[in-house]
Formats: C-alpha cells, structure tokens, sequence
C-alpha cells in the first residue's frame, strides 16, 4: 500500500492543535498552579461551589500526589470531580497552555512571555480570562521572641542578599539570621523577588527554600535566628513584621492595609481561564469565587476578600491635618481603586470593584451623598501637575459608579502627597496611583 506524506505545514497544523487539544483526565474540573492558593483556598473554594449544586456531601481525599487533592461533588445533578494540584505559579500556567487545566492559579500577574504564548488563543490581561480571586499580603515572619518589629523593604533585601548577617545590625540579639524562601516555581517567592529584592540583590545560597508556605513558617516559628516569608494565611506561629516602603510609614498586613493594597508587599491572587474556550463548569466556578458567596470563603481561608467593609482607620502622626479633618467624619471602604494604563484607565479588578461598590451601598441602604472619592497621584515634578492627575483619577472613578446609577458623588484630589510606596519604580507608583472610597459615619 502506497505512504502518504502530509506537507510539513499540514503536519505542524495538526501538531499544533493537538498540543492544545485537552489531554484525556478524570478531571471534569482542574485547577494548576500556586501553592499559597492551591493548599487551602482553592480547595474551600471547590468545595463551597460544589457544596452548593447538590445535596451529597462533598468528598476530599489525596490522589497519592504530593500538594494535590481531588473533590467529588455534584453540579446540576452530575457528579464533578475537581483536581487542585498546587506545585507553583509557573506549572499552573504550563498545564493551562497545554490543555491539561481548566483553570491556572497564580500568585502573580501574568508574565509576558505567557501573555505572548498564549497569543492566539487567549488574551490573559482580559477582563474575561485575568481574575483577582483574592488578596494577599506577603508576611516577613520571624520567631516570637525576636525583638525587632519593622523592617524596610531595602533592609529586607539586603538581609536575603546576606549582606546583612546578624541581627544585632538591625537592632536585634547577636545572632547570625538563618534565611528562609519558598522554591523558584513559586509565585510568592516571584513576588518577594520583585518587590524587595529586584535586580539589586541576589538571594544568598544559605536560604533554605520551600514549596510551601506552612511548613516554611513552622520552621521559623522554632528557630530565632529565622526570618522568612509566606502568604498571610500561613503566618500559623510567627511573629509578623510591620514595612516600610521609602518615606511612607512601616504598616503590617491587616483587613484594610492589605485589602486597599497600601501594604508594600500586599500582592494580588489570580485565577487565569483561556477566554472563549473556558469550559462552562471552570466559568460557573470563576462566577462564584468572584461572587459575594465565593468572597465569604475568601475571608474564611485566612486570606483578604474583595468584598467592602467601612473602617476607622489609624492614621499615621505624619498624616497632615488637612486629611484629618477632611475625613473625621468618614469611615475608610476597604477598596482602593487603580489603573492599568494611562493615569485613568481603570484595571480589571477596580472594573469588578465598581459593582461591589454599588452592591454595599445598596444593601447597606446608603446613597450617593455618603460616598467622598479621595484621589492620589504618583510622585511629579510639580503640584499643580499632581494635582490635576488625582482630582482626574477621582473624577473617572466617579463617572464610572455613576454609570452604574449611584448618581454624582462627591470628590477630591490630594495631589502627590500621603505616598504609600516610593516615589519612582514601577511598584511604587502604581501604589500611590489610587482613589481612596470614604463613606460618611452614622
């Protein structure tokens, strides 16, 4: 029988697209990627979604892999089978490009380079395939007897370069400071990094890493000469240091630091789906995990959800007298909303943000005469400039809520002044680039 021969082109066609095709799994529903996600929330989250479609219980057990669970359920009367396998940020978005998850949890942004491979299939900066599932702050951990409190984000840096070796340097004991990081597949330790050790500081090859959280913090809750860092849900028996980012006062991780991202090292948890070929059951899962009820869970897990709460909050001795009097009567909305692009583009969570604004005044029967938008700019090279860039931030945010019928609103600029970060650097800047919601006390 004669052979036939495809064209190389046909071939590479064909290759192509079973590379992308889903690989055959047990799985009706696979969720890859971040331990900080993958070790409790991502299952609670499963769980209250599966919970809530059947009337079985919902089963969890190990499939005999290391960080992975499967959940059995129902949805709609069929029985569903969820794997969370959580191994890092960087194996969630591989299984994801080749077809074998639905779902990629990340403890970060998208990179480019995945951006671009996934090119042509999916957009994952969109707002139908990038979700801010939670928020989360990295915590510095150090045992409980160690008397330091505060750190700044360059102190920090210079500490896991090793340039700084005992803690008597930092106004600790004479110890030497044992290191402890998560592993190089993992999200947190890309986001630690970023933001503290840059381009300037290698991590020192003394660090211990890790590929979770939890057991990186139980063994710096036994050892005082440690410092190490993990996600706010696995501070477990560590003692958390407050940071300092530049000229802005140090803060620790809380409801509102975190939740408003004035926190430096206050970092976004991401659920990425492949746009139009997201499966029916991964874009039901994403609805509900965006949703009030999935938000509830967030908080539950130990992490920050996205749903608004109004707070008094401590404001720092530096805060000028004019904010204070501004806001006396007001108490803060844990929600900071920010931009993308330009200086008024608003980004896909601030977008989601906007309805769960609308909903809390709504539910909680308040109006639009209660709300005050405080609007801030990045440093600039004069106020006047400043100024007209946080009063325009205010202002889109204002027209933005409008459009979803909370009427005018009142609002304000602060120009460049009360920074949350440095001043200059991507990071910083995208921090003090923000409007503040205040709601008037009752």
């Amino acid at each position: 029988m004669k052979q036939r021969h495809f064209p190389m082109a046909l071939r590479s066609a064909f290759l192509a697209l079973a590379l992308w095709m889903p690989l055959a799994h047990a799985e009706d529903l696979a969720i890859h990627g971040s331990n900080t996600i993958g070790a409790t929330l991502a299952p609670m989250l499963v769980e209250g979604f599966l919970d809530r479609q059947g009337n079985d219980p919902v089963t969890t057990r190990s499939n005999g892999q290391e960080n992975e669970k499967v959940l059995t359920g129902q949805q709609s009367g069929t029985r569903v089978r969820a794997l969370v396998a959580a191994h890092g940020s960087s194996t969630g978005f591989k299984a994801l490009n080749n077809g074998t998850a639905n779902i990629w949890a990340s403890s970060r942004p998208a990179k480019p380079g995945e951006v671009s491979q996934m090119a042509g299939r999916a957009n994952l900066n969109d707002l139908d395939s990038e979700h801010v599932i939670a928020i989360d702050g990295l915590a510095v951990l150090v045992h409980p007897s160690n008397p330091v409190d505060q750190l700044s984000i360059e102190t920090l840096g210079r500490i896991f370069a090793g340039q700084i070796r005992n803690w008597s340097e930092v106004g600790g004991d004479n110890q030497t400071i044992h290191l402890y990081a998560r592993d190089d597949r993992s999200g947190t330790w890309d986001t630690f990094k970023s933001l503290v050790l840059g381009k300037a500081y290698p991590l020192a090859p003394s660090a211990k890493r890790y590929e979770s959280n939890d057991q990186l913090s139980d063994d710096v809750s036994q050892d005082p000469s440690g410092i190490g860092f993990a996600g706010l849900a696995s501070v477990r028996n560590s003692k958390v240091l407050a940071i300092s980012d530049g000229d802005a006062p140090a803060l620790k991780p809380n409801q509102l630091t975190v939740a408003s991202e004035d926190y430096p090292l206050a970092r976004r948890l991401f659920m990425y789906t492949p746009g139009n070929a997201t499966t029916p059951l991964a874009a039901s899962f994403i609805d509900f995990v965006l949703g009030e009820e999935g938000q509830a869970i967030v908080s539950r897990s130990g992490f920050i959800s996205q749903n608004p709460i109004a707070v008094k909050p401590e404001l720092d001795h530096s805060t000028p007298q004019t904010f204070r009097r501004l806001t006396e009567n007001y108490r803060r909305l844990t929600v900071n909303f920010r931009f993308s692009e330009g200086r008024t583009r608003l980004d896909n969570k601030a977008r989601r943000d906007l309805h769960r604004v609308s909903d809390f005044m709504s539910s909680n029967d308040r109006t639009a005469d209660d709300l005050m938008l405080i609007g801030f700019a990045d440093q600039q090279s004069n106020e006047l400039r400043a100024q007209m860039i946080s009063e325009l931030r205010a202002l889109s945010v204002r027209k933005a809520l409008s459009d979803l019928g909370m009427g005018d609103i009142a609002y304000t600029g602060y120009g460049h002044y009360m920074p949350v970060g440095m001043a200059g650097g991507d990071s910083g800047q995208q921090r003090n680039g923000r409007v503040e919601v205040w709601i008037r006390s009752r």
